[in-house]
Protein backbone atom coordinates (compact mmCIF):
# COMPACT_ATOMS: atom_id res chain seq x y z
CA UNK A 1 0.00 0.00 0.00
CA UNK A 2 1.37 3.21 -0.46
CA UNK A 3 2.74 5.82 2.22
CA UNK A 4 0.64 8.70 0.77
CA UNK A 5 -2.46 8.81 -1.94
CA UNK A 6 -2.95 12.26 -3.41
CA UNK A 7 -5.63 13.72 -6.19
CA UNK A 8 -4.29 16.07 -8.02
CA UNK A 9 -6.77 18.17 -9.51
CA UNK A 10 -5.65 20.65 -12.16
CA UNK A 11 -6.98 21.31 -16.04
CA UNK A 12 -3.26 21.91 -17.58
CA UNK A 13 -1.91 18.40 -18.19
CA UNK A 14 1.72 20.25 -18.34
CA UNK A 15 1.08 21.73 -14.59
CA UNK A 16 -0.51 18.31 -13.28
CA UNK A 17 2.62 15.92 -15.11
CA UNK A 18 5.07 18.80 -13.11
CA UNK A 19 3.26 18.29 -10.10
CA UNK A 20 4.06 14.74 -10.39
CA UNK A 21 7.41 15.22 -10.95
CA UNK A 22 7.98 16.90 -7.94
CA UNK A 23 5.99 14.95 -5.14
CA UNK A 24 7.73 11.69 -6.53
CA UNK A 25 10.78 13.49 -5.73
CA UNK A 26 9.67 14.74 -2.90
CA UNK A 27 7.53 11.70 -1.15
CA UNK A 28 9.45 9.00 -2.62
CA UNK A 29 8.48 6.31 -5.06
CA UNK A 30 5.50 4.70 -2.51
CA UNK A 31 3.59 7.99 -3.26
CA UNK A 32 0.34 7.22 -5.52
CA UNK A 33 -1.09 10.09 -7.44
CA UNK A 34 -4.19 10.30 -9.00
CA UNK A 35 -5.12 12.91 -11.65
CA UNK A 36 -8.23 14.86 -12.29
CA UNK A 37 -8.49 17.14 -14.93
CA UNK A 38 -12.50 18.56 -14.02
CA UNK A 39 -14.74 19.15 -10.84
CA UNK A 40 -16.47 15.88 -12.06
CA UNK A 41 -13.65 13.59 -12.24
CA UNK A 42 -12.34 14.62 -9.15
CA UNK A 43 -16.12 13.78 -7.73
CA UNK A 44 -15.94 10.50 -9.65
CA UNK A 45 -12.48 9.83 -7.92
CA UNK A 46 -14.02 11.12 -4.52
CA UNK A 47 -16.78 8.58 -4.74
CA UNK A 48 -14.64 5.62 -4.97
CA UNK A 49 -12.53 6.63 -2.32
CA UNK A 50 -13.25 9.19 0.48
CA UNK A 51 -9.78 8.41 2.44
CA UNK A 52 -6.99 10.67 -0.05
CA UNK A 53 -4.79 11.95 2.35
CA UNK A 54 -4.41 15.22 0.18
CA UNK A 55 -6.34 16.96 -2.60
CA UNK A 56 -4.45 19.22 -4.81
CA UNK A 57 -6.64 21.57 -6.10
CA UNK A 58 -6.42 24.08 -8.44
CA UNK A 59 -9.12 27.17 -8.07
CA UNK A 60 -10.26 27.85 -11.99
CA UNK A 61 -11.23 24.45 -12.95
CA UNK A 62 -14.15 22.71 -14.77
CA UNK A 63 -17.05 22.50 -13.19
CA UNK A 64 -16.65 24.92 -10.67
CA UNK A 65 -17.01 28.70 -9.83
CA UNK A 66 -14.19 30.11 -8.18
CA UNK A 67 -14.22 28.75 -4.29
CA UNK A 68 -17.07 26.76 -4.82
CA UNK A 69 -14.75 23.59 -5.70
CA UNK A 70 -13.25 24.09 -2.30
CA UNK A 71 -16.80 24.84 -0.63
CA UNK A 72 -17.95 21.57 -1.76
CA UNK A 73 -14.87 19.59 -1.03
CA UNK A 74 -15.09 21.33 2.24
CA UNK A 75 -18.84 20.38 3.26
CA UNK A 76 -18.68 16.91 1.57
CA UNK A 77 -15.34 15.65 2.69
CA UNK A 78 -14.28 17.75 5.85
CA UNK A 79 -11.49 14.55 6.74
CA UNK A 80 -9.46 15.02 3.52
CA UNK A 81 -6.94 18.01 3.50
CA UNK A 82 -7.34 20.61 0.40
CA UNK A 83 -4.31 22.70 -0.58
CA UNK A 84 -5.23 25.44 -3.09
CA UNK A 85 -2.72 25.74 -6.19
CA UNK A 86 -3.32 28.32 -8.42
CA UNK A 87 -1.42 30.89 -10.84
CA UNK A 88 -3.44 33.66 -8.72
CA UNK A 89 -1.15 35.31 -6.25
CA UNK A 90 -3.43 38.12 -4.94
CA UNK A 91 -3.39 38.11 -1.22
CA UNK A 92 -7.50 38.35 -0.65
CA UNK A 93 -7.51 34.98 -2.71
CA UNK A 94 -5.12 33.67 -0.46
CA UNK A 95 -6.91 34.66 2.93
CA UNK A 96 -9.99 33.83 1.34
CA UNK A 97 -8.90 30.71 0.49
CA UNK A 98 -8.06 29.87 4.41
CA UNK A 99 -11.49 31.32 5.36
CA UNK A 100 -13.46 28.99 3.24
CA UNK A 101 -11.48 25.35 5.01
CA UNK A 102 -8.18 25.26 3.27
CA UNK A 103 -5.52 23.60 4.99
CA UNK A 104 -2.49 25.48 2.54
CA UNK A 105 -1.45 27.54 -0.70
CA UNK A 106 0.52 27.30 -3.06
CA UNK A 107 1.32 29.50 -6.10
CA UNK A 108 2.20 27.87 -9.10
CA UNK A 109 4.97 29.93 -9.57
CA UNK A 110 6.72 28.26 -6.28
CA UNK A 111 9.81 26.47 -6.84
CA UNK A 112 9.74 22.94 -6.50
CA UNK A 113 11.55 22.64 -3.01
CA UNK A 114 8.82 24.72 -1.42
CA UNK A 115 5.89 22.80 -3.33
CA UNK A 116 7.26 19.62 -1.98
CA UNK A 117 7.94 21.16 1.67
CA UNK A 118 4.38 22.44 1.62
CA UNK A 119 2.63 19.06 0.36
CA UNK A 120 5.19 17.92 2.95
CA UNK A 121 4.34 19.98 6.10
CA UNK A 122 0.12 19.69 5.07
CA UNK A 123 0.82 15.80 5.30
CA UNK A 124 2.11 15.84 8.54
CA UNK A 125 -0.73 18.12 9.65
CA UNK A 126 0.27 21.42 9.81
CA UNK A 127 -1.12 24.00 7.47
CA UNK A 128 0.75 25.92 4.93
CA UNK A 129 0.38 29.34 3.26
CA UNK A 130 2.94 31.98 1.80
CA UNK A 131 3.70 33.80 4.81
CA UNK A 132 4.00 37.33 2.86
CA UNK A 133 0.32 36.88 2.46
CA UNK A 134 -1.56 36.46 5.42
CA UNK A 135 -3.36 40.44 6.22
CA UNK A 136 -6.41 40.21 7.19
CA UNK A 137 -9.01 40.09 4.35
CA UNK A 138 -12.71 39.78 5.92
CA UNK A 139 -15.22 37.97 3.99
CA UNK A 140 -18.66 39.52 3.70
CA UNK A 141 -21.86 37.74 5.64
CA UNK A 142 -23.36 37.46 1.76
CA UNK A 143 -19.92 35.45 0.75
CA UNK A 144 -20.27 33.35 4.29
CA UNK A 145 -24.01 32.38 3.70
CA UNK A 146 -23.15 31.58 0.15
CA UNK A 147 -20.25 29.22 1.81
CA UNK A 148 -22.74 27.34 4.16
CA UNK A 149 -25.49 27.09 1.73
CA UNK A 150 -23.17 25.26 -0.72
CA UNK A 151 -21.21 23.39 1.54
CA UNK A 152 -24.62 21.83 2.27
CA UNK A 153 -24.96 20.79 -1.03
CA UNK A 154 -25.20 17.16 -2.22
CA UNK A 155 -21.99 16.32 -5.24
CA UNK A 156 -25.34 16.02 -7.68
CA UNK A 157 -27.24 18.60 -6.10
CA UNK A 158 -23.92 20.80 -6.72
CA UNK A 159 -23.76 19.18 -10.24
CA UNK A 160 -27.32 20.39 -11.01
CA UNK A 161 -26.57 23.87 -9.74
CA UNK A 162 -23.52 24.62 -11.83
CA UNK A 163 -25.67 23.37 -15.04
CA UNK A 164 -28.55 25.60 -13.66
CA UNK A 165 -26.38 28.87 -13.60
CA UNK A 166 -25.30 27.85 -17.79
CA UNK A 167 -28.52 28.58 -18.59
CA UNK A 168 -29.72 24.45 -18.74
CA UNK A 169 -33.55 23.60 -18.59
CA UNK A 170 -34.58 20.98 -16.35
CA UNK A 171 -35.17 18.54 -19.06
CA UNK A 172 -31.61 19.23 -20.78
CA UNK A 173 -30.51 18.77 -17.55
CA UNK A 174 -32.12 15.82 -17.09
CA UNK A 175 -31.13 14.43 -20.51
CA UNK A 176 -27.18 14.99 -19.93
CA UNK A 177 -27.72 13.26 -16.15
CA UNK A 178 -29.84 10.54 -17.56
CA UNK A 179 -32.70 10.98 -14.71
CA UNK A 180 -36.15 11.86 -14.83
CA UNK A 181 -37.14 15.54 -14.91
CA UNK A 182 -38.96 14.97 -12.02
CA UNK A 183 -35.70 14.17 -10.12
CA UNK A 184 -34.21 17.01 -11.23
CA UNK A 185 -37.03 19.43 -10.61
CA UNK A 186 -37.04 17.99 -6.85
CA UNK A 187 -33.40 18.92 -6.52
CA UNK A 188 -33.70 22.10 -7.54
CA UNK A 189 -36.56 22.64 -4.82
CA UNK A 190 -33.74 21.06 -2.33
CA UNK A 191 -30.90 23.13 -3.84
CA UNK A 192 -33.17 26.45 -3.63
CA UNK A 193 -34.27 26.12 0.15
CA UNK A 194 -30.56 24.95 1.31
CA UNK A 195 -28.84 28.15 -0.41
CA UNK A 196 -32.16 30.38 0.85
CA UNK A 197 -33.24 31.75 -2.84
CA UNK A 198 -36.61 31.58 -4.64
CA UNK A 199 -35.24 31.89 -8.06
CA UNK A 200 -32.66 30.36 -10.86
CA UNK A 201 -31.07 33.71 -11.07
CA UNK A 202 -30.86 34.47 -7.56
CA UNK A 203 -29.02 30.93 -7.27
CA UNK A 204 -26.54 32.06 -9.91
CA UNK A 205 -25.72 34.88 -8.53
CA UNK A 206 -24.92 32.85 -5.31
CA UNK A 207 -23.01 30.72 -7.04
CA UNK A 208 -21.24 33.37 -8.72
CA UNK A 209 -20.29 35.67 -6.14
CA UNK A 210 -17.87 32.91 -5.47
CA UNK A 211 -15.95 33.29 -8.53
CA UNK A 212 -16.28 37.05 -8.06
CA UNK A 213 -14.65 36.41 -4.57
CA UNK A 214 -11.56 34.89 -6.42
CA UNK A 215 -11.23 36.59 -9.72
CA UNK A 216 -11.22 39.99 -6.92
Amino acid sequence: MAAYEILIADDHPLFRSALQQALSLGLGPDVRLVEAASIAELETCLAEKADWDLVLLDLNMPGAYGFSGLVLLRGQYPQIPVVMVSAQEDPAVIVRAREFGASGFIPKSSPLESIQQGVRAVLDGDVWWPAQTLAAVALSAEAKAASAGLASLTPQQFRVLTMVCDGLLNKQIAYQLNVSEATIKAHVTAIFRKLGVRTRTQAALLLQQLESIADS
